[in-house]
């Protein structure tokens, strides 16, 4: 699967989150390209991305950053260095 993320770094939240099977790559392209050009246009300094994974579940796994606040991703740390102890 593909996924189109807009991210607003500054405020940490996700603004948009939209899924595409595999056979609309091109279509996910075109939209993150139009997203990106109406952002700049407006001056709107979000980071705009396409990440392929093979699942939702997998892609918040990975790019835990746009579905975590920072009190979350600094729990989740915390927890992963005891363990390692």
């Amino acid at each position: 699967m593909i996924f189109l993320i807009e991210y607003n770094r500054r405020e940490g939240k996700l603004v948009t989150f939209r899924s595409f099977e595999g056979r609309q790559r091109e279509q996910a392209a075109a939209l993150r390209l139009q997203l990106e050009l109406d952002l700049h246009r407006c001056n709107i300094d979000h980071e705009v991305v396409l990440l392929e994974a093979e699942s939702e579940q997998a892609l918040r796994v990975t790019h835990r950053r746009y579905f975590e606040d920072l009190r979350q991703l600094l729990q989740s740390a915390g927890a992963r260095s005891a363990g390692s102890r």
